[in-house]
């Protein structure tokens, strides 16, 4: 696999996708939620295709362009036992030739279900780090034993979210302004923060909602920093737009605004989001609807991020949406 540089010093790209992703009409969605049809537009970034689709991809292009000119053999990321990120390194690295060594929060015996038969079946070693707030230092110490051994290992960042990996999104937004020049609102999933600055730094902060999820301790902060240092402008952690009332017990858990999102997603537009992740920037959205941060008559863009394989790993999600199969049928109306 070969990486592209550009003429102007533009840093090498490994291709791991075809660009770029639909724009979807979201029309019965769109009234449910009181917009008008042509109101609501989902961008399909769980379309990319590679390892089973989500926002990765984009990052991971950036970043293994990075690590294959520095003469890498092995990738090392980090993350949770259902991560998305963790799942698309593991594609990624067999896409391109690397092994890749997983350094995951938790302990053997996790459910191997959802991302994790995922990261089995690409090939990739898992090493667990109990400590969640050690899982920087355990990559770092995974890295030296790989160099002891003769080999290269190249560092992913954490959700693959470094300025070098949001340029991903920078890419994103572009296509976006493409595919619709009159947007004006994206709404976005905030995890790691790169996505979400990479939307901001092309777009501006005014045209970006971000919905916590819980995965980093100051969202505003971990976007804005991001966002400086990938457009080299001052970004204030106070300019951009964000929602924090998803995140209810903490990342991972179920909520009823949650569930209440990817149900009506589901049965509105057959769209499938994750708990963790795309339901909880849905609830967001739902939410900003109802609060008249969204009105009707303005162009909304929902960016679909991915993780259905997370949704299998989600015993609380299965459980409900099975129970649904038992509740007698609706009344035509």
């Amino acid at each position: 696999m070969t990486t592209t540089r550009s003429e102007d010093g533009t840093p090498p790209r490994a291709r791991l996708a075809g660009w770029p992703t639909p724009l979807e009409p979201a029309p019965r969605l769109a009234r449910a939620l009181g917009l008008d049809a042509d109101d609501l537009w989902v961008k399909r970034d769980d379309l990319t295709g590679l390892g089973g689709g989500g926002n990765k991809i984009r990052k991971l292009e950036w970043t293994c362009g990075a690590a294959l000119a520095e003469g890498a053999t092995v990738l090392v990321t980090t993350g949770a036992p259902q991560s998305n990120h963790a799942r698309l390194t593991a594609a990624a690295g067999a896409r391109l030739g690397l092994r890749v060594v997983l350094v995951l929060a938790g302990t053997p015996g996790s459910s191997a279900s959802g991302n994790l038969a995922l990261d089995g079946l690409f090939g990739a070693t898992v090493v667990w780090a109990d400590d969640r707030e050690k899982l920087g230092s355990r990559a770092q110490e995974v890295a030296e034993e790989v160099r002891a051994r003769g080999e290269v290992p190249a560092l992913i960042p954490f959700g693959g979210s470094s300025a070098l990996g949001a340029r991903g999104y920078v890419e994103c937004a572009r296509e976006l302004l493409e595919q619709s020049p009159d947007l004006g609102t994206v709404v976005v999933a905030l995890g790691s923060g790169g996505t979400m600055a990479g939307l901001v730094a092309h777009l501006g902060a005014a045209r970006v909602l971000g919905v916590h999820v819980g995965a980093v301790p100051d969202p505003a902060r971990t976007v804005a920093d991001l966002t400086s240092e990938l457009s080299g402008t001052a970004c204030a952690p106070q300019s951009l737009r964000l929602r924090l009332d998803q995140v209810g017990d903490g990342y991972g858990t179920l909520t009823e605004p949650v569930m209440s999102a990817l149900t009506l997603a589901a049965r509105t537009e057959g769209i499938v989001l994750d708990p963790v992740y795309t339901g909880r920037a849905m609830a967001g959205l739902v939410a900003a609807v109802e609060g008249g941060d969204i009105t009707r008559g303005q162009r909304t863009v929902f960016v679909h991020t991915g993780g259905l394989p997370g949704l299998f790993g989600h015993p609380a999600t299965l459980g409900r949406a099975e129970a649904e199969l038992l509740r007698p049928p609706a009344t035509p109306t």
